[in-house]
């Protein structure tokens, strides 16, 4: 296999996460006084970060969908984590092929990472519940560098702390966040048609390719050796 290591992105790629994180975007909404919004709309809000998610979802429920202030923000934000702090990992599940790509991936001496915009706290405990966590010796989160996706930064430190250069590492995500950031980090790029993109399609983004499942990710890397 051509490629020395591979970082994957986590909501949308390895699990389906939108269950857990609608539960406690709804809770949220719930203690603010808010009706509840539809599961499926809230995971057109995912890809930037909890922050982001929060920021959009209280945008979508003011009756002007004007952004929230600061503070509002900041209030928001706090007793979303709270809640997800519960959810999370109780409803997610992990995607198809994903186990069997991550046993290829490592049969041919790939090494493994994961590059998220989710806060650390709750990368590594959604990694543990579902049993992923084993498989990743590296975990950049959204907290980890001072820029997220689609920023190059955290693709950059991740491949840094592997010890590869960004020419021999591969990416694997399903959003304009990862296509972005993976591209500006010098990476090869492949995308997942299953994940979120914020309610767009992978077809419309700067990638090498499209994979139905990671399985078939690690067979299009090794038919480039």
């Amino acid at each position: 296999m051509p490629f020395a290591a591979a970082l994957i992105d986590l909501d949308g790629t390895l699990l389906d996460t939108v269950p857990d994180l609608a539960d406690a975007a709804n809770a949220m909404l719930t203690d603010l006084g808010h009706a509840t919004l539809p599961a499926d709309l809230i995971g057109t809000f995912i890809g930037k970060g909890t922050e982001n998610l929060v920021k959009r979802t209280l945008t979508h429920v003011h009756p002007n969908r004007t952004e929230p202030s600061a503070p509002d923000l900041a209030h928001a934000l706090h007793i979303f984590h709270t809640h997800y702090e519960h959810f999370n990992g109780l409803r997610s599940t992990i995607y198809p092929g994903v186990v069997e790509g991550l046993k290829a991936f490592e049969a041919a001496g790939v090494k493994l990472g994961v590059v998220t915009n989710k806060p650390t706290v709750f990368t590594q405990a959604l990694l543990q519940r579902t049993g992923l966590d084993a498989w990743f010796s590296v975990q950049v989160c959204g907290d980890t560098c001072e820029r997220k996706k689609p920023d190059p930064m955290p693709f950059l430190h991740a491949c840094s702390l592997l010890g590869v250069a960004p020419d021999q590492t591969l990416a694997i995500g399903d959003s304009v966040n990862d296509a972005l950031a993976a591209r500006a980090a010098g990476l090869t790029v492949l995308a997942v048609p299953y994940g979120y993109n914020e309610g767009h399609s992978v077809h419309d983004l700067d990638v090498d390719g499209i994979v139905d499942t990671l399985l078939d990710a690690a067979a299009w890397s090794g038919q480039r050796a």
